[in-house]
């Protein structure tokens, strides 16, 4: 094995993957009333629900991504030799 890291990462984010779409409280939460309320609309609302969900999904979701992102790319912006902490560091 020449990547044990990268092999472990993969790993991690797949199970926490498995572990989230498997999660029983992810496909219980339907409420009944929502869902009659769906069902007895027309064609017309249930793609509006369907499109307002995307739109309350996506926007957050893009914006997370590029916090991360930015905050990734400068993670060594202000770290100075003089200031890093070593193995003989008190804190």
């Amino acid at each position: 094995m020449k990547h044990p890291k990268v092999f472990r990462r993969v790993t991690i984010v797949v199970m926490a993957f498995v572990l989230v779409v498997l999660a029983p409280p992810a496909f219980s939460q339907s409420c009944a009333l929502c869902y009659t309320q769906a069902a007895s609309s027309g064609s017309r609302m249930i793609e509006a629900l369907r499109s307002g969900i995307l739109v309350l999904i996506i926007p957050p979701t893009l914006m997370w991504l590029v916090i991360a992102a930015i905050m990734y790319s400068k993670r060594n912006q202000f770290k100075r030799a003089g200031n890093a902490a070593g193995p003989n560091s008190n804190w």
